[in-house]
C-alpha cells in the first residue's frame, strides 16, 4: 500500500525522486529544475520563501508551494 504524500521537509533528491521515481537521481533533479525554472510563478514564489538553487532541502513551505504548481507526486 502507498503511503500517501505529506508535507514536510524533503531533501531535493528525495522529492525529485518522488516526481520521477523511474529516472536516476541526477536525471530527476534535473528535471525538477527545469520543472521550476520553466515556471516563473512557482519560481517567484519559491524566491519569496528564500529558495536558493544551492540549498540542499526544501522547507514544508516550499514543498507546499511546488506541490500547488506541479501537483503531488
Amino acid at each position: 500500500m502507498e503511503e500517501d504524500f505529506r508535507i514536510r521537509t524533503y531533501t531535493k533528491a528525495e522529492l525529485a525522486h518522488l516526481y520521477n521515481p523511474c529516472m536516476t537521481i541526477p536525471a530527476a533533479l534535473r528535471t525538477l529544475a527545469r520543472w521550476i525554472t520553466g515556471n516563473k510563478t512557482l519560481a517567484t514564489q519559491l524566491t519569496v520563501l528564500e529558495y536558493n538553487h544551492r540549498s540542499r532541502i526544501y522547507t514544508p513551505k516550499q514543498v507546499k508551494v511546488i506541490v500547488e504548481h506541479l501537483g503531488e507526486p
